[in-house]
């Protein structure tokens, strides 16, 4: 039996099967990102030098600031409406004063405002401990540091975006301690945002703030989700990851080869249909090719960011190109934002009687973090003085201080007065000191471990205290670096068997940095002293004694034999 149709119904049939026929022959589809990692609370903009490899010629500027990076995404979103904003990790933490003093609260709202939807944890977001991070994600007042949270404003609504990590499980369940991905949907196709932090997070924040979790394998844990994913409908993966590494070519060189570090290995071992890979951790800035995927980074502090573009096949849902462009964030590029520029200046507002407090004046205009060919800076000796200083009550003879937690030089004013503000970005973590005992050997020990397990020096040269001093040949052999007899105290040679009381912030106290000597230590005093107090005690102790403290070169404490 034949079935017809009127000319009517028959013309309609016409248009649906044209229409069908345009819709699958009407070409790729393109999705546009927009990628930051490693803002670090940088609400206002900071010194930024860069060579680009247009001129290549080295420029220093004042970049990012949250209004500018507001500005440039406003203008982007006019290009297109749906537009997505990710990042890889670090986006609070170490912070300057001004997000810092309000428990980073101020700049979680800030990229709420900006629209951000997803971004992988970074080992910073870990700084505060398990549970202030998952506040930080929900919201409320109850946290560790009840001086800080819920006091820039008297409710905290958490974030609006989703922190995410594939590989962090809780021990106790096995089970994910945050989503491991987010889809969205861009002009009709399904994006999976999957997000993983450095394997190695452990070793470099506070180990009682992640008691009970577990960092796994970057590259097992994305690959793990790829199936959930797929039974989902999604055939476009972004992984957001939070490690990095380093590229000898300009930020802004395309497809560079030149690319460096942890990052690469982890790339290499995801699986084919991955072909985009938003970086972080490394700070610094590259949007290179690694087994023909695309690795971006966009520096820190969001000095630059990086535009993604991805043209997908809508009925294989496949990636068929990716292509990136890192735009560093100058003021005035773009048409102001009203609603950020508003937001800014309230939290500028709210802040500044308690930053502009003057603290002591210094010696120079500022103390930087410069290193010595030792690898000592004047900055370090500073610290690990102011740190001596707090903890000499409790016994204290050495004090240490890592290079990763000196976030910004000292500065002063025109009247070298340094201000709280100036101090805290300093030391932005609020750690706590802590006293111990370890003995002559054990100190020895301790500086061994600065070049770390495969003989390089992966974590810096820990900055001592006056009155410590030794001497380091990097030609011998490993473990063996540090010349016999050259490690002394007031002068006299340190003496393996006697004990020696150390003090040191208790993220180093627990073994952090790779330091595990630290670990070991006995007779242990928690000073409940914070780090940036101390600094500030000791700076206004040394200007009312007429004598201020800083220096703009090193001490020489530490020398290198070549």
């Amino acid at each position: 039996m034949k079935t017809y149709l009127s000319p009517l119904a028959a013309a309609a049939a016409l248009v649906l099967l044209m229409g069908g026929c345009a819709t699958r022959s009407s070409g790729p589809v393109d999705i546009n990102l927009v990628a930051l990692n490693d803002f670090h609370g940088n609400l206002e903009r900071s010194k930024f030098r860069y060579t680009s490899v247009i001129d290549k010629t080295p420029h220093t500027i004042e970049a990012g600031g949250i209004d500018t990076v507001a500005a440039a995404l406003q203008a982007w979103r006019q290009e297109d409406r749906e537009l997505l904003l990710v990042g890889a990790g670090d986006l609070v933490g170490a912070s300057p004063a001004m997000s810092a003093m309000w428990a980073d609260e101020p700049s979680i709202g800030a990229l709420n405002l900006l629209g951000l939807r997803a971004t992988s944890v970074g080992n910073h977001e870990f700084d505060q401990g398990r549970l202030e991070l998952l506040r930080q994600q929900e919201g409320g007042c109850v946290s560790p540091r009840p001086d800080k949270a819920c006091q820039y404003e008297p409710t905290y609504h958490g974030a609006k975006f989703s922190y995410l990590a594939a590989n962090v499980l809780d021990s106790a369940t096995g089970k994910p301690f945050m989503p491991a991905y987010r889809v969205e949907t861009a002009h009709g196709i399904k994006i999976a945002f999957i997000g993983a932090v450095l394997k190695g997070t452990a070793s470099v924040v506070l180990a009682s703030g992640i008691a009970g979790l577990e960092f796994g394998d970057e590259a097992d844990a994305v690959n793990r989700v790829l199936p959930e994913l797929r039974a989902q409908g999604v055939g476009v993966f972004v992984v957001l990851l939070h490690q990095g590494g380093h590229s000898s070519e300009p930020f802004d060189q395309p497809d560079c080869s030149t690319l460096k570090g942890p990052i690469v290995d982890v790339v290499e071992r995801l699986h084919p249909s991955i072909s985009v890979v938003v970086s972080g951790h490394s700070h610094t800035g590259y949007t290179c090719r690694v087994d023909g995927r695309l690795v971006t980074q966009a520096d820190m502090g969001g000095h630059m960011l990086s535009r993604i573009k991805l043209s997908v096949d809508p009925d294989s849902k496949r990636v068929l190109a990716a292509s990136a462009r890192n735009i560093v964030m100058t003021q005035g590029t773009y048409p102001e934002d009203p609603v950020m520029s508003e937001y800014l200046n309230a939290v500028r507002e709210r802040s500044a009687a308690a930053l502009a407090r003057p603290v002591a004046r210094l010696a120079v205009a500022s103390v930087g973090r410069e290193k010595s060919a030792a690898g000592e800076t004047a900055l370090g000796n500073l610290v690990a003085d102011a740190t001596l200083a707090a903890g000499q009550a409790a016994g204290a003879q050495i004090a240490f201080m890592n290079n990763g937690g000196l976030r910004k030089d000292l500065e002063a004013g025109a009247d070298l007065v340094s201000t709280t503000g100036q101090t805290q970005m300093v030391l932005p973590f609020g750690n706590t000191l802590v006293v111990m005992t370890l003995t002559g050997a054990q100190i020895r020990a301790l500086l061994e471990q600065q070049w770390g397990q495969d003989g390089a020096d992966l974590h810096g040269v820990l900055q001592v205290s006056d009155g410590f001093q030794y001497r380091w040949d990097g030609r011998r052999p490993q473990g063996q670096r540090v010349l016999p007899g050259s490690v002394r105290l007031k002068g006299a040679p340190l003496d393996d068997a006697k004990p020696y009381r150390v003090v040191v912030n208790n993220f180093l106290a627990e073994g952090g940095d790779n330091f595990p000597v630290f670990a070991e230590g006995t007779q242990r005093v928690r000073t409940h002293i914070r780090d940036t107090d101390a600094l500030a005690d000791y700076l206004g102790k040394r200007d009312r004694a007429g004598n201020p403290a800083g220096s703009a070169t090193p001490a020489g404490r530490i020398q290198r034999v070549q």
